[in-house]
C-alpha cells in the first residue's frame, strides 16, 4: 500500500475546456491514464492536490470524475483555484455516494491516515494583495490548515501536508501558511498550480527551514503520479 500525489489534472471531459491547446498537453489524458495505470494498484492512494475539473457546477462533473474514480486506488480531492464546482462537504459526499463513485473522498478540514502518514492540507492562498477580501480569503486557509493538521495528529502518525497553492515562490514566501507549517513541525509539503516551464524553474523545491517541498502539478511531472511513501 502506497501513498502517491499529483495536482491540476484539469479535465475537460464533460466540458469544451481542451488543455492540450498549451504546449506540452498534448494527449495528456491518454497519458495520464497510461502512466496511472502502470503505477497505481487498487491498494495505493493518490492525492490530487486541486484544480481537478474545469465543470462549473457539482453535478458537471461526473464524466470527469467518472474516469478518476475508475482508475486504480484511492483518491483524495483538495481544491484548486479553478475547482469552482466546490461545496460543502456533505453536499460533495452525497454527490459521490448517489454517484456510486466510491473511490474517491474529499479532504476538507479533516485528514486521512495512509499506512505511516496522515494526509491533510487544503487549497492555501499567496497573498497577492492587502485588499480586505484578498486578506479575509487568507485567513480562512489558514484556519483549515490548521483544523486539518489537528485533525492528522490525533491519529499519532506524521502529518504530510498537501496544498494547491505552493506556500513559497522563488524568494517569496505565504508567511501566514508557511507559519502553520512551522508551528506544527510539518517535514513533509507538496503543492500545485505552477504550470509552464518558466514557471516551474521559479518554484521552490528542497528543504526550507526543515521542511521538504515538492511540485506536483501534472505538466511539472510528465503526468506522472509521484511517490509520496
Amino acid at each position: 500500500m502506497s501513498l502517491f500525489a499529483i495536482a491540476d489534472l484539469h479535465l475537460s471531459l464533460g466540458e469544451d475546456k481542451p488543455m492540450d491547446i498549451f504546449a506540452g498537453w498534448n494527449d495528456y489524458v491518454d497519458r495520464l491514464k497510461s502512466n496511472w495505470n502502470k503505477l497505481i494498484t487498487d491498494e495505493d492512494t493518490i492525492v490530487i492536490a486541486g484544480d481537478i475539473s474545469w465543470a462549473m457546477k457539482l453535478e458537471e462533473t461526473y464524466t470527469d470524475f467518472k474516469f478518476i474514480n475508475d482508475l486504480p486506488g484511492r483518491k483524495i480531492f483538495l481544491k484548486g483555484n479553478h475547482d469552482y464546482w466546490w461545496g460543502t462537504k456533505s453536499k460533495m459526499d452525497s454527490f459521490l455516494s448517489a454517484n456510486k463513485l466510491d473511490t474517491i473522498s474529499i479532504l476538507f478540514n479533516n485528514s486521512f491516515q495512509i499506512g505511516d502518514y496522515a494526509v491533510c492540507g487544503t487549497r492555501g492562498w499567496f497573498l497577492e494583495s492587502d485588499s480586505q477580501e484578498d486578506i479575509k480569503v487568507l485567513n480562512r486557509e489558514v484556519g483549515r490548515l490548521t483544523a486539518s493538521i489537528e485533525s492528522a495528529l490525533k491519529t499519532g502518525k506524521e502529518p504530510v501536508v498537501f496544498l494547491h497553492y505552493p506556500p513559497v515562490f522563488g524568494n517569496v514566501k505565504c508567511n501566514d501558511i508557511f507559519d502553520v507549517l512551522l508551528k506544527y513541525n510539518i517535514k513533509k509539503c507538496y503543492y500545485g498550480h505552477i504550470h509552464g516551464q518558466r514557471n516551474i524553474r521559479s518554484a521552490f523545491e528542497g528543504i526550507c527551514d526543515g521542511i521538504d517541498f515538492k511540485l506536483i502539478s501534472c505538466d511539472k511531472l510528465s503526468f506522472m503520479p509521484i511517490l509520496v511513501r
